[in-house]
């Protein structure tokens, strides 16, 4: 099954919403648009981040739970984009916070998006690609998958939305709700911090636009 036909298997979520109501429930044209353009980039980083194409597609649903049931308030907002970005991400670490997995010693323990560990496993992979000039030297992926980690969010989404998933400038910009300028800024400041921790050259900030 492809990425577009996952994506599109979520609308089922409007129909439960009959039963939250009561009533029949009619998705507005400008939620449907917007579900449109952005639940397939929002399905894949979710899965990126979980690890679990199935929590993802449970967190998407609820984000436009979430969004059907505030559709005017959330038309208020200065950016949608931005205000689902931020209520997606709210999902993603609730769904992790949520998530009881076991340890090596058998104990359960919560999971947390702090580790990151489905997606910088992901972004060690993609950057040590994007920066394979620079990484030629490096005899571990260690120290990478520490810097990577390590990274604040914004960059860290930004490294993710384009290294991991592939998306150019102008898409990263609408899906996280921010300016291409915004999305260029998080990329270059997040190669020179990895590029600091291992001790290399950062090399030209040329990826696609």
């Amino acid at each position: 099954m492809s990425e577009d036909s996952d994506a599109h298997t979520l609308p089922g979520t409007f129909v439960e919403l009959d039963a939250l109501h009561g009533i029949h429930y009619e998705m507005p044209a400008s939620l449907d648009g917007f579900y449109r353009q952005y639940a397939r980039p929002q399905l894949r980083y979710a899965t990126t981040m979980l690890g679990s194409k199935e929590a993802a597609k449970t967190v998407v649903r609820n984000l436009y739970t979430h969004l059907a049931l505030n559709w005017e308030a959330v038309l208020r907002e200065e950016s949608l984009e931005a205000y689902a970005w931020r209520a997606l991400k709210l999902q993603v670490e609730t769904h992790a916070r949520l998530t009881i997995t076991p340890t090596a010693d058998g104990r359960s323990r919560t999971a947390s998006t702090n580790d990151r560990t489905a997606a910088v496993y992901e972004a060690v992979r993609a950057t040590l690609d994007a920066m394979r000039t620079q990484m030629a030297e490096l005899e571990s992926p260690i120290g990478l998958y520490t810097a990577i980690a390590a990274l604040p969010e914004r960059q860290f989404d930004v490294i993710i939305l384009q290294f991991v998933l592939g998306y150019p400038v102008k898409k990263i910009a609408q899906i996280m709700g921010i300016h291409e300028g915004t999305v260029r800024t998080h990329r270059r400041v997040a190669r020179k911090r990895i590029a600091a921790k291992l001790g290399i050259d950062p090399g030209d900030d040329e990826e696609k636009e």
